[in-house]
């Protein structure tokens, strides 16, 4: 009997002791013995950075499907099923497709050290390597430079959105070290899309361009985006377009559109793949408003979001969306992982909360335990309780404040385990 694909999957994560091991080695290897999938793909859009990655990849989606265009897309992590990971065509891949191309891969390996990205990245291309479709867009998963994404020799097109600390133990301690790694995925003689940088990062990331002599599309140079009576207005080098504001909340998906609009216009495409990109991209745990299940129904008249940022400039991003909502009292129920910067995470959170409520994430081995989470809260000025759960906290703050928004956040991780458990 064919095992699913959940237990080879499990069977992956044996082949290699650490769950991030930045090198290409391996992936070169495995790629080897599938025959080079990676060499057999449609053109391809490469996109790095630390936030917006994922809303950019969705925005660019969106774009090419009015187009009339196919579209393969690999992304990470999953919420609430690997599979999210791989659309083939625009259609999540089948079960049976991905334990087909999970055994292969398994097979062609030998039992010899990969780590469970770098052998299910591997596979994600084998399977896009066989389903014809028009654009393949890829996101890195950690990095750039070392990330076993980065194995596509002559991309369409690749694209750096805004980067920002995170990851520092795997790629440098300093905005300048961590752009240089993003930064590796630009190909000599590719365009590459760069949205709005800090000035060190933009530095690195311009003269790494210009030793491959690598056209660049930077924000504020060749192109601008900007809201403008409530409507999204994208400037570059061929004109103007004035849009509706992108249906992902939040001030900064601006930019990420801005990053997204660019890419079409330079690939060829028109007005109506742009207003596509901006108003039907759908991205689930980025500011999305739960209506149905059974924390749903627990929290009564409460208004209920999940979001799964997780590191300053997703907090700041966070904070600065809640400035513009309706004023209604906010509480947050908040779960992370031990490897993130958690107060930097809350500080800007402390002005928009009345509470946060701290829990652990269910299953996750990384996970800030409750009570250091409650601390770090407490030293950004928030007042911090711990809860059991997810459930436990929503019934104590509704229990309080029945009109209560309420936001739960922090982590993917946790937010997954929602989407999940709610569903």
């Amino acid at each position: 009997m064919t095992q699913g694909s959940d237990v080879i999957l499990e069977r992956m994560m044996a082949l290699h002791p650490k769950i991030i091991d930045l090198t290409l080695d391996r992936v070169w290897r495995l790629l080897e013995q599938l025959d080079n999938p990676q060499d057999k793909l449609p053109p391809v859009v490469h996109i790095a950075g630390t936030n917006g990655k994922g809303s950019t990849q969705a925005m660019l989606r969106a774009g090419f499907e009015a187009a009339g265009l196919k579209a393969h897309a690999y992304t990470s992590p999953h919420l609430a099923r690997f599979h999210e990971r791989i659309r083939l065509a625009g259609e999540l891949i089948t079960e049976d497709a991905l334990t087909d191309v999970l055994d292969e891969c398994y097979a062609a390996n030998d039992g010899v050290p990969i780590t469970y990205f770098e052998i299910t990245t591997c596979a994600a291309l084998l399977a896009f390597s066989r389903v014809p479709a028009d654009v393949c867009l890829l996101e890195v998963g950690l990095g750039g430079r070392l990330d076993c994404t980065n194995v596509v020799d002559e991309p369409a097109m690749t694209v750096i959105t805004p980067v920002s600390m995170d990851h520092e133990q795997f790629l440098g301690d300093t905005i300048a070290k961590i752009a240089g790694e993003k930064a590796g995925i630009i190909k000599r003689r590719v365009p590459c899309v760069v949205a709005p940088q800090q000035a060190a990062g933009l530095e690195v990331i311009e003269a790494r361009a210009e030793r491959l002599f690598a056209p660049i599309l930077t924000y504020g140079q060749q192109w601008h985006v900007w809201e403008e009576h409530g409507r999204l207005i994208f400037q570059d080098e061929t004109g103007l377009l004035d849009l509706p504001l992108p249906n992902l909340p939040g001030a900064h998906q601006i930019e990420n559109a801005g990053a997204a609009l660019m890419v079409l216009r330079h690939m060829g495409h028109g007005e109506a793949a742009c207003e596509a990109a901006v108003t039907q991209a759908l991205w689930p745990a980025r500011m999305q408003r739960l209506r149905e299940g059974p924390l749903i129904d627990a929290a009564g008249s409460a208004e209920l979001w999940l979001d799964g940022g997780h590191n300053p400039a997703a907090g700041q991003a966070l904070a600065n969306h809640l400035a513009t909502l309706p004023k209604r009292p906010t509480y947050l129920i908040c779960g992370m992982l031990n490897t993130k910067d958690a107060t930097g995470y809350m500080t800007p959170l402390a002005a928009q909360a009345q509470e946060l409520h701290a829990v652990a994430i269910p299953g996750e081995a990384n996970t800030l335990p409750a009570d250091e989470a409650a601390t770090m809260a407490r030293s950004v000025g928030l007042d911090a309780f711990e809860a059991q759960s997810v459930e436990a906290a929503l019934a104590s703050i509704v229990e309080r404040v029945p009109e209560a928004r309420v936001l739960i956040c922090g982590s993917l991780y946790l937010a997954g385990h929602i989407l999940r458990s709610n569903g």
